[in-house]
């Protein structure tokens, strides 16, 4: 890289084989989050979308961290008006994304990291990696959908204690709890990313595409419709 560029804080890496890795690149600051960096987040998430040689995206952090949440120093401009719009949100581009998104989660994933990690279709964390949510410390109401997805994944109780108390969820009780598929050591944790998205290769791509909608438009609903939807998706 040029010394006089600008470092890249969203790097993407598309692997010929259908794998595209994002990566949030701003390890001396835990990967928090600028307005820029969240706008490039979604940008990039929705041109993987596009993008028919990608089949599987990983998403991860450099460094020591996952993300450590919005940048406080730059939250002003985070959270004014146009935080809303659908081109720049991550989350939104994330649950949009008809590829599988695995996210490889090391160190923290704090409040907007843990959304955007809950936003993820499978979690591959390290040892001693934790979830934590801090909307509450700092006075600032979740916008991207921590307060109902949590509960529906881990328990109403577990995710009140989480969210109320803002003390950290391991990566060893998420995985107990069924928020985390998988817990390596620190080292294998994107060998282990690779090894799942690996596995979902060999699938057939168009069947991968149309059961990840499924799953996912299901949960919106209640049993009855869901089985209806999955009749009809049947169909299709």
């Amino acid at each position: 890289m040029d010394p006089s560029s600008p470092e890249k804080l969203i790097l993407v890496d598309r692997e010929p084989n259908g794998i595209a890795f994002v990566t949030i690149n701003r390890p001396k600051s835990l990967n928090s989050l600028t307005r820029p960096m969240i706008v490039d987040l979604a940008h990039a998430i929705k041109s993987l979308d596009r993008d028919q040689s990608v089949r599987v995206i990983v998403l991860s952090g450099s460094g020591r961290a996952f993300c450590s949440g919005v940048d406080l120093s730059a939250a002003e401009e985070v959270f004014k008006g146009d935080v809303k719009d659908v081109e720049s949100d991550p989350v939104l581009q994330m649950e949009r994304c008809r590829k599988p998104i695995i996210g490889a989660i090391a160190g923290f994933a704090i409040t907007a990291g843990f959304e955007i990690a809950l936003a993820c279709d499978i979690l591959i964390a390290a040892k001693g990696a934790k979830f934590i949510d801090t909307h509450a410390r700092f006075g600032i109401f979740p916008s991207w959908g921590l307060s109902q997805k949590l509960s529906r994944i881990i328990g109403v109780n577990k995710a009140r204690e989480v969210s109320l108390t803002a003390m950290p969820l391991t990566a060893e009780e998420a995985e107990r709890r069924g928020l985390v598929n998988h817990v390596v050591e620190g080292g294998e944790l994107l060998k282990k990313a690779r090894e799942v998205a690996e596995a979902i290769l060999k699938n057939n791509q168009d069947m991968v595409l149309r059961y990840k909608s499924v799953i996912n438009d299901g949960l919106q609903l209640d049993l009855g419709h869901a089985l209806a939807l999955e009749k009809m998706t049947e169909l299709v």
